[in-house]
């Protein structure tokens, strides 16, 4: 399995928010291209992938939504619809901002959830489940020298345009999540996403 974080400091945390006009809902259309590239390519869908979004933005942060849409082979309108619009992706998270309540994780639709849980307090559960976690970061190390080993069981973690706050790299810093890159190019969060599905996906089927 594939997982990723993608944070956004900005990001809406309820649902009352334009889904016409996503840059005023702290640049959800990020998150929705996020889950786009996320999870689909060329005539189906990811069944490998699991994306974890935490949005820090008002008035209810912070917000952790889980999609593991593959599982169920559900996305979108959560009836089997495979629909790769923004406007519906934007529409799947109004929804699940609805039903965050507090001390308590909401299971929106089979492979969808959404609770109230900060940011490290997610890496920290991933790195006692035993996972190896990586941040993106242009200064890491080179993505492709990685051994098979090094990437297997890993989590990502993807930061909006703003990047992530110097505060948390700090916290994350102390828990041992290790750089990696892409490359020395700046790229969108969306395409940094394609760029390791990509080299996962060269390893795969090597």
């Amino acid at each position: 399995m594939r997982e990723f974080i993608y944070y956004s400091e900005n990001a809406r945390t309820s649902g009352n928010f334009d889904v016409n006009n996503l840059m005023k809902a702290g640049r959800l259309d990020i998150a929705c291209q996020i889950i786009i590239m996320g999870f689909f390519v060329s005539h189906h869908m990811r069944d490998d992938v699991k994306l974890h979004m935490i949005f820090n933005g008002p008035p209810n942060s912070p917000v952790h939504i889980e999609m593991f849409p593959g599982e169920n082979k559900q996305f979108a309108d959560i009836k089997g619809q495979i629909d790769i619009s923004k406007k519906d992706i934007a529409g799947l998270i109004k929804k699940m901002l609805y039903k965050v309540k507090k001390g308590e994780r909401k299971e929106v639709a089979p492979g969808y959830s959404v609770e109230k849980k900060n940011f490290v307090n997610l890496v920290e559960e991933m790195i006692n489940d035993g996972k190896k976690i990586y941040i993106l970061d242009r200064k890491g190390k080179d993505i492709r020298n990685l051994e098979d080993d090094e990437i297997e069981n890993s989590v990502f973690i993807i930061g909006d345009q703003d990047g992530i706050p110097k505060s948390e790299l700090k916290k994350l810093k102390k828990l041992g999540v290790e750089k990696i890159s892409v490359g020395k190019q700046m790229y969108f969060a969306s395409q940094t996403m394609t760029i390791i599905q990509n080299e996962m996906d060269r390893r795969e089927f090597e």
